[in-house]
């Protein structure tokens, strides 16, 4: 039995756009301002569908699936953050998205921040919910995340081969959400890494995951970018919940005191998938701030 306003269709046809001689698949509703989703691993834009609904009244909602996850291309590349990286620069300057509102989650929170860092004057507003804000250490990292990453890295030193990509979907995605995902839902999030070799974005995003030590250029990203947020004037809106993964009290308190034209939403009892148990207090939640975002915008033009 699937809960109240979730859904387990995708309900959006398919869109493809060629980025580095790759597709990259992504699905849209609305019209107006874009609002770019960035999901994180091993989800797809399926993760939006119950959250698109709630905002495609306000703008241009447009999900895409990341290089070598959902129904993207699998090109033979690291799968490193800087190759999400620039595959999302070039996905953004093709559709010629402006004026972009980004709805971040986990690893695409990464890239989200990097690109509005790098492009303030091409953004509208940040919206992230268990995002990597700042360098992590180790009183930065919820214990459900700490126990995730060691059992993660111990089966990646027996064996990568061990390490598939649907073994990997089975395992994390049940750990990560307050209730139990349909056949029909996880089929849809196992289906992509059902051929050979496509669990090596996966590998990859296990071997960059930031554990807490801060020598990586993956933190040193997240530094960089942190910095910048710490000065940026975007308006913000940070949703987290508890116990949340990655989102700890601390890391709310810490955004509470130094990230300018901030606002906090606390979404409740949640794991790293609120998408999935609750899409209505998230999606309205968004709807309501990005509202006023753009009452304030019209009273500064008036």
């Amino acid at each position: 039995m699937v809960a109240k306003g979730i859904s387990s269709e995708l309900s959006y046809p398919s869109n493809y756009v060629e980025v580095y001689g790759s597709k990259m698949h992504y699905v849209e509703a609305g019209s107006g301002v874009p609002i770019l989703f960035l999901h994180g691993v091993p989800m797809s834009c399926y993760v939006w569908r119950n959250i698109i609904p709630h905002l495609a009244p306000l703008g241009r909602c447009i999900a895409p699936d990341l290089i070598g996850f959902g129904k993207s291309d699998k090109p033979d590349i690291a799968y490193t953050i800087f190759d999400h990286i620039q595959y999302i620069d070039k996905f953004i300057a093709t559709l010629g998205l402006k004026n972009i509102t980004l709805v971040l989650h986990g690893w695409g929170s990464v890239i989200g921040f990097d690109y509005a860092m790098r492009h303030e004057d091409n953004c509208r507003g940040l919206v992230f919910y268990e995002a990597f804000l700042r360098s992590l250490n180790g009183q930065d990292i919820s214990l459900p995340f700490q126990e995730q990453i060691l059992a993660l890295q111990d089966e990646m030193n027996i064996s990568d081969r061990i390490m598939n990509g649907t073994s990997f979907v089975d395992k994390i995605i049940p750990q990560e959400v307050m209730r139990q995902l349909t056949d029909e839902e996880m089929n849809y999030y196992r289906e992509p890494f059902l051929q050979d070799g496509a669990n090596k974005p996966i590998l990859q995003y296990l071997k960059d995951l930031p554990k807490g030590e801060g020598h990586t250029k993956v933190d040193q990203l997240i530094a960089n970018y942190s910095k910048k947020l710490m000065r940026s004037s975007l308006p913000k809106l940070l949703l987290y919940s508890v116990p949340g993964f990655i989102t700890t009290i601390a890391t709310a308190m810490w955004a509470k005191e130094h990230l300018p034209n901030l606002e906090i939403a606390d979404l409740g009892e949640e794991l790293h998938l609120a998408q999935e148990s609750c899409p209505d207090i998230m999606g309205e939640t968004i709807s309501v701030w990005l509202q006023g975002v753009e009452a304030e915008q019209v009273k500064h033009e008036e």
